[in-house]
C-alpha cells in the first residue's frame, strides 16, 4: 500500500496532523502492516492537498508555529475506496533478522544468542502493545487488524523459542 493511500485511510477515521498520522503507525498497531516515515508522509499530504483529496487548516499553538491539520474530502474518501477496490499487491515480509539468521552458522554463538534474545524481546514488546490496544473499544476492522498482529507476534515468539536450540546448536558446531 502506498503512503498516499495510507494517509487517506487514517484520515477517514479523523482529522490529523502529519505527526498524528505517523503516531498512528506506532501507537495503533499499524506498523506490522505498513511502513511510513515523516519523509514520506509530508510529501504525500502535500500532493493529496494539491489534488483536492485532503484539505488543510492551520491551528494556532501557544509559543509554537501553527500546526497543519488535514481532513479528507469527499473526493479523497472516494479515491481511498477506489484504491481498496483494486487488486492488492502480494504481502512481502522483509526482515533483517531473518536475513542474519540465514547466515547464523557463520556467526559466533554469543551473537546468535544476542540476535535471538533481542528479536524475542522486541516481539514481546510489540505483542504487549497490541494486547493493550485489544482492550480498547475498537471498530470491527481495527479489531481484525489488532488480532491479526497479535497472532503474528505470538506465532513468531513461539517459533523462535521452539527453534532456538537448533540454531544455537548449529552456531556452536560451526564455531568448533
Amino acid at each position: 500500500m502506498d503512503v498516499r493511500t495510507i494517509c487517506l485511510g487514517i484520515l477517514t477515521r479523523d482529522d490529523a496532523t502529519g505527526y498524528q498520522i505517523k503516531k498512528a503507525f506506532e501507537d495503533d498497531g499499524l506498523q506490522h502492516f505498513v511502513e511510513a516515515s515523516f519523509g514520506s508522509i509530508y510529501p504525500a499530504l502535500s500532493r493529496l492537498t494539491e489534488e483536492g483529496l485532503v484539505s488543510v487548516r492551520a491551528e494556532a499553538q501557544e509559543k509554537r508555529p501553527d500546526r497543519k491539520v488535514y481532513s479528507i474530502t469527499p473526493a479523497g474518501r472516494a479515491a481511498f475506496i477506489r484504491a481498496l477496490m483494486k487488486a492488492l499487491p502480494e504481502d512481502r515480509h522483509r526482515s533483517p533478522f531473518v536475513f542474519a539468521m540465514l547466515f547464523s552458522d557463520l556467526l559466533p554463538p554469543a551473537r546468535v544468542r544476542a540476535l535471538l534474545d533481542d528479536y524475542i524481546a522486541q516481539s514481546e514488546q510489540k505483542l504487549a502493545h497490541l494486547q493493550q490496544k485489544a482492550s480498547e473499544k475498537l471498530m470491527p476492522g481495527e479489531r481484525f487488524a489488532i488480532d491479526f498482529g497479535h497472532t503474528m507476534y505470538t506465532a513468531m515468539i513461539d517459533f523462535l523459542r521452539a527453534r532456538r536450540a537448533d540454531v544455537e546448536g548449529q552456531a556452536l558446531q560451526a564455531a568448533e
